[in-house]
């Protein structure tokens, strides 16, 4: 399947991309590993993760051509 993932914030800085299109994905799990691998110092970042707007804690099952968005902490003053 393929899935669109956005990177908000300091994850742009490091990934050097707000979005990204992977191809042949298999589940969430082959997703999080093609990310790791390819951008491997995300691991030292925490983030919050959305499929299609809505806000997972857990391994959520993808469908195609679902979005799937990484966001740092936020804060506001």
């Amino acid at each position: 399947m393929e899935i669109r993932v956005l990177f908000f914030g300091v994850l742009a800085e490091v990934t050097h991309t707000m979005f990204k299109h992977y191809r042949d994905i298999a589940s969430y799990s082959d997703l999080m590993f093609r990310i790791r691998d390819e951008f491997p110092e995300i691991i030292h970042y925490n983030y919050r993760i959305a499929v299609n707007s809505e806000m997972v804690n857990e391994d959520p099952e993808l469908k195609n051509f679902d979005e799937v968005v990484f966001m740092p902490p936020f804060a506001g003053g």
